[in-house]
C-alpha cells in the first residue's frame, strides 16, 4: 500500500491546486472547469474499474472540456472508487429487490477458491446493481459538486482576471 508523508502529500495538492489555478489563469471559464471536475469525480466512481478512463475521454470530446483535467481528477477519485463499489452494488440490490453479495472484499478470494463460477456469476450480478447504484447516486453527487465548486472557482477566477487581462493589453500594447 502506498503511504505518503505529509509532506508528500501537501505537495501532491499543491501540485494539484496550481494546475487548476493555471487553468483559470489561462482563461478556463470557472463553468467549465467546474463541470470538468464534477464529472471527473463523478463519473471517476463508475463501478467497473478500467472504464473510467473512457468515460471521462468520451465526456470530454463530447462536451469539449480540458481533458487533462478531467482525467486528473479521475484519477483521483480511484479510492472513492473503490470505496464505494460495494455500497453502490447493495444499493442496486436493494432497488432490484435482489439479493445482494453475500461475501465482504475481504473474502472474496477464499469465495473464488471455493466456487469459482458460483462466485464469478455472483459479481457479475453485483456489477449489474453496482452500477445501477451509481447511476441512481452519480447524477445528483455531480451536481451537487459542481454547484458546490462554481462560487469557489468563480472568487478565485475573479482574483486572477485583472492580472491575466493586465498581461492580455501588455503583450497587445506591445504587438
Amino acid at each position: 500500500m502506498l503511504l505518503l508523508s505529509s509532506n508528500e502529500s501537501s505537495c501532491l495538492k499543491s501540485r494539484f491546486v496550481d494546475a487548476f489555478l493555471s487553468l483559470l489563469r489561462q482563461g478556463v471559464t470557472p463553468q467549465k472547469l467546474a463541470l470538468t471536475v464534477a464529472l471527473g469525480i463523478g463519473l471517476g466512481t463508475f463501478p467497473i474499474l478500467g472504464a473510467t478512463t473512457l468515460l471521462c475521454t468520451a465526456v470530454a470530446i463530447m462536451l469539449r472540456l480540458n481533458l487533462p483535467a478531467i482525467q486528473t481528477t479521475n484519477y483521483c477519485a480511484y479510492p472513492l472508487q473503490l470505496a464505494l463499489i460495494f455500497p453502490f452494488a447493495r444499493l442496486g440490490a436493494k432497488l432490484l429487490r435482489a439479493t445482494p453479495v453475500a461475501f465482504t472484499p475481504a473474502q472474496l478470494p477464499a469465495v473464488l477458491h471455493q466456487e469459482m463460477f458460483g462466485t464469478l456469476r455472483a459479481l457479475a450480478h453485483a456489477t449489474v446493481h453496482a452500477v445501477i447504484g451509481w447511476a441512481v447516486v452519480a447524477p445528483l453527487a455531480t451536481a451537487l459538486i459542481y454547484f458546490a465548486l462554481l462560487p469557489l472557482l468563480t472568487a478565485i477566477a475573479s482574483r486572477y482576471k485583472p492580472a491575466a487581462a493586465a498581461a492580455r493589453a501588455a503583450s497587445a500594447g506591445s504587438s
